[in-house]
């Protein structure tokens, strides 16, 4: 049973490590569109190199754990949780390689002129930083308050789309990376989506049961249910 704990510990230590690197990597790449820094969104593509390695040994520990020591009950939805987060946690990691690429292939492209493509950057490193903090403390509040602050980056991506017409419309000179904008937008909103699956998942790991998406909620009821 030490062994079963100790290695329990060791998978929460990975997870937060894994954590912190996806954290590091969307607030690098986020900082590289606001300064229009073309090394730093050339070093989101190392850093993304270090959080597939930790990935593949969260996997394999995920998968001992599951085999040699059978785990019941709240250890199961642990080790249960945390193969599903490392997915979502790669997956972002991957999204801010993505936008790194526009950002290089822009070439200096004026991002900040759009406000809430700045707005979203910052409210999607958030929801991430957050995410991994109510893992970190077990703690269910935060995780609900990240899965609710969703909305908050779906609401900035209908703006930023409303921004591009009217910059389209408006003929001015980098209008024509209008689809390049929209896409960095649109990988922020998949990110915001990422890290409110790991806060679903976390209180996976508390409870025992998913958060439902609001159209299961009965009507009056929130996510305290």
């Amino acid at each position: 049973m030490r062994r079963f704990d100790e290695q329990l510990m060791e998978l929460n230590d990975k997870l937060l490590e894994m954590g912190n690197m996806v954290e590091k990597s969307i607030t690098m790449v986020s900082q590289a569109l606001l300064r229009h820094d073309m090394e730093l969104a050339k070093q989101v593509k190392a850093e993304e190199k270090s959080i597939n390695r930790i990935e593949k040994d969260i996997e394999a520990l995920c998968l001992k754990l599951l085999l040699q020591q059978q785990p019941v009950a709240r250890d199961l939805r642990q080790i249960s949780a945390a193969l599903k987060m490392i997915t979502d946690l790669e997956r972002i990691a991957d999204q801010s390689v993505d936008i790194s690429d526009i950002i290089i292939a822009m070439d200096g492209g004026e991002a900040s002129e759009l406000p809430h493509i700045p707005q979203m950057a910052t409210a999607t490193v958030k929801m991430v930083t957050e995410s991994i903090d109510a893992f970190v403390k077990k703690d269910i509040d935060l995780a609900k308050a990240v899965i609710k602050y969703d909305d908050v980056v779906d609401d900035l991506f209908d703006c930023v789309k409303q921004d591009l017409i009217a910059l389209i419309r408006s003929g001015a000179s980098n209008s024509e990376q209008a689809i390049d904008l929209l896409m960095i937008a649109k990988y922020f909103e998949r990110i915001g989506d990422h890290a409110r699956n790991v806060a679903k998942w976390v209180v996976f790991s508390i409870r025992g049961r998913k958060v439902k998406k609001p159209k299961e909620q009965k009507r009056g009821t929130d996510l305290d249910s």
